[in-house]
């Protein structure tokens, strides 16, 4: 009997009786009609043959592959990418010499007949040269081509990547930039883990709570969380009518205080994990709006030890700052995390889509497939195929990101890291000059007198604030200055354009702001914005890419013709500041420099 890598590329895979590569390109050309002993059956059959022995030649060369890439220096596997890049190439040459016969014989069938122009092309003739596209190609498609019946079988199985059935499903445009946000986020272990995209971060937080979660389970959720997040988990998940999922929060940001939560979260509701309810730990970290820091390391270790799932919305830190499925030990990462690409990643304003990254035991499986994965805890646990993402949410719900967007945001991820640090910049400076300002309270990790400096120290990359932060104008006790009114706030906050917009994001290349407690958390209650430390005029600032003196400037212009002339004689010197941030900046990149690897570690 042929071996499974020369069966694979049967049209009869499953049925086949065929035993060599010769057997199977005769039953190759019956099944399609041909006869084998034909001049053009000959030829045929030769190049099938060829094709079969080659396809085994390939799982060859991929164990091979596998097996000793670890071993290999930094020159071999330059070799063996060239030569694997170079087979590519010759593949697809096969590809292109085949077209121009396969067009003749198609012209020969289809041109004549009379409505031929709605068929539009056969787009085999045409697809082959985007093999050779420098940039991802926007494929623009709900449906695509299949080669036969036991291959479709397989692909709507999920055991035949090659057939994309639907856009609903797979895309090959949302497949690039699945594979490239995998690689970016988890580095050296980027094969154990798999993406799936979604038309908005909020659809992949509501797909990914949608899989995992069940009727009565428990949520213990983190408070500083985007307004849309809780919504969807208080009024939504938390609904009696709908999940009726008990809604637990926690404050702190630090092991400790988790671990004492967890462990009265695990007593509340210990008859209800006795008959099968769980807990998943929600967190967001950098937090919005406040950009704080939870030690997502310790958090997940302690959850694993009880064996609960850590869900982590990363969206305000991107894996660039915030890089927490690259750490060594596997009980510090999350088991999920979550971004929003419409902000930093894609970096633009210009798309809304969002990623679920996740273990690949848990993202996807073939239909009919289970597994025995190890837990962190050492605890063995039993995944079905429908229990994954995909079957039991993606397949089904059809929140997909379309080709156009994954395009953009494949655009915004080249750049995205250097953004990331300037406005790590930008947001140390601001911060800083703020802060000297008796009459503004500013609540960002960057300062070393703020309660959360030593984890964002410990967690973010080379110790930096994400891009997000706020400030109050509530009074300063300590100061003996009183609040400002609500009055000249409003005029304060209306006089930031055009240096800040005043835009319902973060993200973006242009600073913004808003007062969260009327837009971006206007969902919570009274209550529940006093537990999340946001006052009525708290101000969220998204840091952009401009010269942080430029917006200082502006923000002292706005506050000499809306408030106090007392809060504009206030600031600090402008030579001051220039010092500032000529120094911070040449910190940083110098920091930045200092971290990248060697000339003699690039050369191993």
């Amino acid at each position: 009997m042929a071996t499974s890598e020369l069966k694979q590329l049967s049209p009869v895979r499953h049925t086949t009786v065929a035993e060599d590569a010769l057997s199977l390109a005769h039953e190759q050309a019956k099944h399609f009609g041909v006869e084998p002993d034909s001049p053009y059956g000959k030829a045929m059959v030769d190049l099938a043959a060829q094709l079969y022995k080659a396809n085994e030649s390939v799982h060859s060369l991929w164990k091979i592959t596998t097996d000793t890439l670890a071993s290999l220096d930094r020159s071999d596997r330059v070799a063996y990418f060239n030569c694997k890049r170079f087979l590519c190439f010759q593949m697809a040459k096969l590809l292109d010499n085949l077209q121009n016969p396969m067009r003749a014989t198609y012209q020969s069938i289809a041109c004549e007949d009379t409505g031929f122009a709605v068929k539009g092309n056969f787009p085999l003739f045409d697809n082959v040269s985007a093999l050779f596209s420098a940039t991802p190609v926007i494929t623009r498609t709900a449906t695509y081509l299949f080669a036969c019946t036991e291959w479709i079988e397989d692909g709507f199985k999920g055991k035949e990547p090659l057939h994309e059935i639907y856009s609903r499903l797979l895309n090959p445009t949302s497949i690039s930039l699945a594979n490239h946000i995998v690689d970016i986020e988890c580095g050296p272990y980027a094969s154990q883990y798999l993406a799936w995209n979604f038309n908005s971060g909020m659809a992949a937080i509501d797909a990914l709570l949608a899989n995992l979660v069940g009727y009565e389970d428990i949520l213990l959720v983190s408070r500083n969380i985007y307004g849309g997040s809780y919504q969807l988990i208080n009024d939504w998940y938390g609904k009696r009518s709908n999940l009726n999922v008990a809604i637990e929060w926690f404050d702190g940001y630090d092991e400790n205080t988790f671990k004492q939560r967890l462990s009265d979260v695990e007593s509340k509701y210990q008859d209800k994990i006795k008959e099968g309810r769980k807990i998943y730990v929600y967190l967001e970290s950098p937090c919005n709006p406040h950009g704080n820091v939870l030690d997502v390391p310790a958090i997940s270790k302690i959850s694993h030890e009880h064996d609960w799932l850590v869900i982590c919305d990363e969206t305000v830190g991107t894996p660039f700052l915030h890089p927490s499925l690259k750490r060594e030990d596997e009980a510090e990462r999350p088991d999920f995390v979550v971004h929003s690409y419409t902000k930093d990643l894609a970096g633009f304003g210009n798309t809304t889509a969002g990623v679920v990254i996740g273990r690949n035991e848990r993202m996807f499986m073939p239909k009919g497939d289970s597994c025995d994965i190890t837990l962190p805890s050492g605890n063995t646990e039993t995944i079905n195929w429908d229990a994954t993402v995909f079957w039991n949410v993606y397949y089904i719900k059809g929140a997909f990101l379309d080709a156009d967007k994954a395009f953009e945001v494949l655009n915004g991820l080249k750049t995205f890291e250097i953004r990331v640090l300037n406005k790590s910049i930008n947001t140390l400076v601001l911060s800083q000059v703020l802060d000297q300002h008796p009459a503004i309270n500013v609540n960002c990790p960057a300062l070393e007198s703020h309660s959360n400096h030593s984890i964002m120290k410990k967690v973010m990359r080379q110790g930096l604030p994400a891009g997000l932060f706020t400030i109050d104008m509530e009074g300063n006790a300590k100061a003996d200055v009183e609040a400002i009114d609500k009055e000249h706030f409003k005029r304060f906050l209306d006089s930031l354009e055009p240096a800040i917009g005043m835009q319902v994001t973060l993200g973006q290349t242009n600073t913004t702001a808003l007062c969260p407690a009327l837009t971006s958390h206007s969902e919570l209650s009274e209550a529940a914005l006093r537990d999340a430390n946001i006052m009525p005029t708290t101000l969220r600032i998204s840091v952009g890419l401009e010269d942080p003196r430029v917006l200082i400037s502006h923000i002292k212009m706005a506050a000499k013709n809306t408030l106090p002339s007392r809060f504009f004689e206030q600031f600090p010197d402008n030579k001051e500041i220039d010092r500032l941030y000529r120094e911070t900046y040449k910190r940083v990149h110098g920091e930045f420099i200092d971290m990248t690897p060697t000339m003699d570690e690039l050369s191993l």
